[in-house]
């Protein structure tokens, strides 16, 4: 049988953490940040989980993580 391959795009965006949660970046901190109040770009730093409902499909494109 021939190896999955991984969706590259997923890869780039996902990690998933040793004990099964897939990590992400926050949305909306890429560009037209002038008219972003100042607590709401701070409050997008960092990462967070995917949503639990998306878990299986984010899984389902990075087979080997």
């Amino acid at each position: 049988m021939p190896k999955m391959k991984t969706r590259k795009g997923a890869a780039k965006r996902f990690k998933v953490r040793p004990g099964g949660t897939v990590k992400r970046s926050q949305a909306f901190k890429r560009h037209i940040l002038t008219k972003k109040a100042t607590k709401m770009k701070r409050q997008l730093r960092g990462i967070t989980a995917v949503c639990a409902s998306d878990v299986q499909s984010v899984r389902a494109m990075l087979p080997y993580a």
